[in-house]
């Protein structure tokens, strides 16, 4: 069954015709799995040490990844309502840009109505509340400083760009780093009962990743962003200071690595292990300001953050087991 504002894109010819199924899991981007991963990072760290309860580290884990997955669907759901309502999605996904997926932006495309996508996203936010907190509950370990944590990381998922709207006052940027290496530290809490800062730049350079595709994305959508107030740095900023900003963030993450090393947070190995993920971070930045593909260069930085995610898992599995030591 199709709604009238559907029915009436297809009739236009700009859009088929899908199932609301299939709608509602577009408005929760289920195929945009990138922060998920973080839970594997953590539990990477944890399994190659004795002693630890495993049945519980492993229903913890999946309980907190479960819930991960639906904080996040209601957060990008009310990231969506609030993109349709202030026209940016229009803008940024209308007609006159032809490298968007319209598909992607259900209310855009006419496939869901508003009242729909919020009541998914009040649904799947409180679906989240409740597996994140039998996460708590089943954890071998609570210390508070996580407990807190996981209660800052829902309240503050929910205002990304709803309610206080946190992208809009001019911290996108922050939020989008910040969620990865929050994810990571919460659920190696949980299992570990320590805070450890490994697993903090490992978080931080986990993070990197969705920032990473996200600024490119932010540069594509500068004039929609303008038009609605949002002050991303693309934004507010010239080309060549956005440029530059990007190229400050591409060499910030080998940095952060390579001081991870060199005073002993991380093993000695560590910077060298992540150059993978420098050398495809210079061709992104290449590609997008060289060669001034910037959709292009948005995708690579979907690879970037993957086999970067492999590498630092990697990097928990030799150290756990003493292979490089």
């Amino acid at each position: 069954m199709t709604s009238s504002a559907e029915a009436r894109s297809f009739a236009a010819g700009t859009i088929a015709a899908e199932s609301k199924l299939r709608s509602y899991a577009r408005l929760g981007k289920l195929d945009v799995y990138d922060y998920y991963p973080a839970i594997a990072v953590a539990l990477s760290a944890v399994l190659p040490q004795d002693g630890r309860p495993l049945s519980a580290v492993l229903l913890t884990s999946a309980l907190f990844l479960f819930g991960s997955v639906f904080v996040i669907m209601s957060m990008v759901a009310l990231d969506d309502v609030t993109g349709y309502r202030d026209g940016s999605d229009t803008a940024n996904y209308g007609p006159d840009d032809p490298l968007r997926n319209k598909r992607r932006k259900p209310l855009v495309a006419g496939a869901l109505t508003v009242p729909e996508a919020l009541r998914f996203a009040w649904v799947t936010a409180a679906v989240g509340a409740v597996l994140w907190a039998a996460a708590v509950q089943t954890a071998p370990y609570r210390p508070t400083w996580t407990v807190v944590l996981i209660a800052v990381l829902f309240v503050v998922s929910l205002q990304y760009s709803y309610g206080v709207k946190l992208s809009y006052h001019g911290f996108q940027e922050a939020f989008l780093c910040g969620l990865g290496a929050a994810m990571v530290l919460a659920a190696y809490g949980l299992t570990a009962g320590h805070f450890s800062g490994l697993l903090l730049v490992e978080g931080v350079l986990f993070g990197f990743g969705p920032l990473m595709f996200g600024v490119y994305s932010n540069t594509n959508d500068i004039p929609g962003d303008r038009a609605v107030g949002r002050p991303t740095v693309a934004a507010r900023v010239s080309a060549k200071g956005n440029a530059v900003f990007i190229g400050a963030l591409s060499a910030a993450e080998f940095l952060l690595g390579a001081a991870a090393s060199a005073t002993g947070v991380a093993p000695w190995w560590f910077v060298l292990l992540m150059l993978p993920v420098t050398a495809l971070r210079l061709r992104q930045y290449l590609v997008g300001f060289r060669t001034g593909d910037i959709m292009r260069a948005r995708r690579i930085g979907f690879r970037v953050h993957r086999v970067g995610f492999v590498l630092l898992i990697a990097a928990n599995l030799i150290a756990g087991t003493g292979a490089a030591a």
